[in-house]
């Protein structure tokens, strides 16, 4: 599979935006329509949207389980490989200080995050059912 360059950002800026542009794949929806969904939880928890803890909360409440991956070298992969091993379906996945979208195998992004380490990934309950 490949690398996919996108950016959701409407005004096509390259900014912190990695969580909305990401949860733009896994969700099917608009830059717009994410950062809003963001937005409006955090301001009624008083919270940040953009902190790991919050935005995590918000997938997890919509329907989606988080899974670990190991860090750690010789058993650490790669978004690169991640993504062929995953031919079907949607992910999104976190190294910690960045987020990749993965559908269908190819691996989503501004830049060509091929070789970052994830440490976990989200994908929707149902998947496994």
């Amino acid at each position: 599979m490949a690398f996919i360059y996108y950016n959701a950002n409407p005004s096509n800026r390259d900014t912190i935006d990695c969580v909305i542009r990401g949860m733009t794949v896994l969700l099917g929806q608009s830059w717009n329509y994410v950062h809003r969904l963001l937005t409006e939880r955090a301001d009624k928890a008083h919270e940040v949207y953009l902190k790991n803890d919050f935005w995590i909360d918000v997938l997890l409440d919509l329907g989606y389980e988080i899974h670990y991956i190991p860090n750690t070298c010789p058993d650490c992969i790669t978004v690169r490989r991640f993504a062929d091993h995953h031919p079907h379906g949607k992910y999104l996945l976190g190294t910690g200080s960045h987020v990749i979208a993965i559908e269908d195998g190819n691996y989503i992004d501004t830049w060509d995050s091929g070789d970052e380490l994830p440490i976990y990934y989200f994908v929707k309950r149902t998947e496994y059912l």
